[in-house]
């Protein structure tokens, strides 16, 4: 597949929805500003990117309103990238990050049809109260709260509303093509991995579309969880959940966010921030995943302080190879090792655009400066996800998407920890998680298996060492190996020398249809011809003023 012109997006099967969106992003401008984008970055201008105002505010606030008139799908991208200040001037992350998710309710006897063909029972069969009024209602599903007939337990039934998946499945489709061709045919594909970006937002939405799936997040933590009287998190209702109906335990509280009732309820606000940032850090350091969307309302305060948690659509979930990075990069932080930590972050998966070595420790080391022994104290995650999206960006490194979910996840449970008790900072409740995750990587259990596995690979690899090497030999006797050479930084100066021979050569042309013209009217002017002669020579002499005062601002204008 090599695609020339995005006009072959709309020889895709879906055609009117793939002109609609072509069509709005048209409409906001965007197109246009896609493509200066595109020409500034073939000219090497690095400064001139998405961050340059004015102009960035205006297309930022213009991209929201795109997005959100786009769709399900696209309001889902916008929030995504709302959270990757690595990718993105904050002036766009700001505005993306105010595209709501809440839309009117769909009619409850729409509802009824899905959740009677998925559950394969009339309503009033499995529940003695079902109200028709949703709790909640976004684009892709819809909440209600309900009573068991067969044991009167509360319960929350989440429901895919109608429709919602083969738009979503459709527009995934389109965005991948226009991803791919925007990989193949622009600058702006070179410089990211567009195609890694897209895979992985469509994995996460079809994921959200899997009920089921989301059953056993929540089966999952409440396993994790079981032993700690801290968390408390729902039980499933498997008999009654589907990929599109979920069905949960209903728990209740006050909302972390409501200081007042806390303070009314007599429970400490500092036992609630601490136990909100356990949460966060026992998942990811113990377990190995995280709750990716711990926003206040997800939690609900129990009277001993402890913690209710709710929606767990979006889990993440950590590498082996992830986690060994995360203690390194800790470690690296405790020794001010600038080396150690650029050796942690390549190692965790970071997509750099050439840069160098040598100027990627030297940022490292002003960053790792943060965490000196006095500015430690007061660092918070927020602080720490500031610098670090700043830093990404200012030097084009894209990071993994979990490593940044999990950096937001944190910033989020920290900062509504510290609107309970300002005091808070993770960095002073982490050391222990960290000791402790430590602790368990060095151990025999965790040690001794992935000895036995490296032990395997190198043994196999001695034995096939032989037989390749005897095959590249071959293969170098017949010719049959190519090397390929990156000329990347000469491309720069290449694209100068194809417009300074292109203006040469207009140039050239331009002096000889002058000459040519002057030539003309004194040598070859039949009488017949006087007058229109004199209005093709004036047509001319017009034209060639008008484009060589246009050859000579071009040229001034790149110096």
């Amino acid at each position: 597949m090599a695609p020339h012109s995005i006009f072959w997006l709309m020889r895709r099967p879906f055609l009117a929805r793939t002109r609609q969106i072509l069509a709005v992003l048209a409409k906001r401008g965007l197109l246009f500003f896609f493509t200066r984008l595109e020409s500034n970055l073939r000219k090497g201008e690095a400064d001139n990117t998405l961050g340059r105002q004015p102009v960035s505010s205006k297309y930022a606030r213009q991209l929201r309103l795109a997005l959100n008139e786009l769709g399900p799908t696209f309001i889902k991208m916008g929030q995504a990238l709302s959270a990757r200040s690595d990718l993105l001037p904050p002036e766009y992350t700001d505005e993306l990050s105010r595209l709501l998710d809440d839309v009117p309710p769909c009619p409850f006897e729409d509802v009824r049809k899905v959740l009677e063909n998925e559950l394969g029972e009339p309503l009033d069969r499995i529940f003695d109260l079902f109200d028709t009024q949703p709790i909640a209602s976004a684009s892709i599903g819809q909440v209600y709260a309900a009573r068991l007939r067969d044991d009167g337990q509360e319960v929350v039934i989440k429901v895919i509303r109608p429709g919602v998946e083969e738009g979503i499945r459709q527009d995934l489709e389109i965005l991948m093509d226009m991803v791919d061709w925007v990989s193949l045919n622009t600058a702006l594909g070179k410089l990211y991995d567009l195609r890694m970006l897209a895979e992985e937002f469509s994995a996460t939405l079809l994921s959200e579309l899997d009920y089921f799936r989301e059953a056993q997040n929540v089966h999952l933590f409440r396993e994790y969880f079981a032993d700690d009287d801290r968390i408390y998190v729902p039980k499933v209702y498997w008999e009654f959940c589907t990929s599109r109906v979920l069905t949960l335990e209903r728990v209740s509280g006050i909302k972390i966010n409501d200081v007042d009732a806390l303070d009314r309820a007599g429970i400490s606000r500092v036992t609630v921030a601490e136990n909100l940032l356990h949460f966060a850090l026992r998942q990811l350091f113990e377990f190995g995943l995280y709750h990716a969307d711990p926003h206040a309302g997800n939690f609900f305060v129990q009277p001993d302080g402890s913690l209710a948690v709710m929606d767990f659509g979006m889990v993440g979930r950590l590498s082996n190879q992830m986690k060994r990075s995360l203690l390194g990069i800790a470690q690296a932080i405790q020794r001010q090792d600038p080396d150690r930590m650029v050796d942690e972050l390549l190692a965790s998966g970071i997509f750099t655009d050439g840069m160098r070595r040598r100027v990627f420790v030297r940022e490292m080391g002003r960053f790792l400066d943060l965490f000196s022994a006095g500015a430690l104290k007061e660092l918070t995650a927020s602080r720490l996800a500031k610098e670090m999206m700043g830093l990404a960006l200012r030097y084009r490194l894209q990071l993994p998407s979990e490593l940044v979910a999990l950096v937001r996840a944190i910033a989020i449970s920290e900062g509504t920890g510290m609107t309970l008790h300002p005091g808070l900072r993770i960095s002073a409740l982490a050391a222990p998680y960290v000791r402790r995750s430590w602790m368990m990587q060095q151990s025999p259990t965790e040690v001794l298996p992935r000895l036995k596995q490296a032990a395997i690979d190198g043994f196999e690899l001695g034995i096939e060492l032989p037989h390749r090497i005897t095959r590249l030999l071959e293969q170098l006797e017949r010719g049959q190996i190519e090397f390929n050479l990156n000329v990347d930084r000469f491309a720069k100066l290449m694209s100068q020398m194809q417009h300074m021979t292109n203006r040469l050569a207009l140039s050239v042309v331009l002096a000889g249809t002058i000459v040519a013209l002057g030539m003309v009217t004194v040598v070859y002017h039949p009488q017949e011809w006087q007058r229109l002669g004199d209005w093709l020579f004036g047509l001319a002499f017009v034209s060639s003023l008008v484009f060589g005062a246009w050859l000579m601002w071009s040229i001034l204008r790149s110096k």
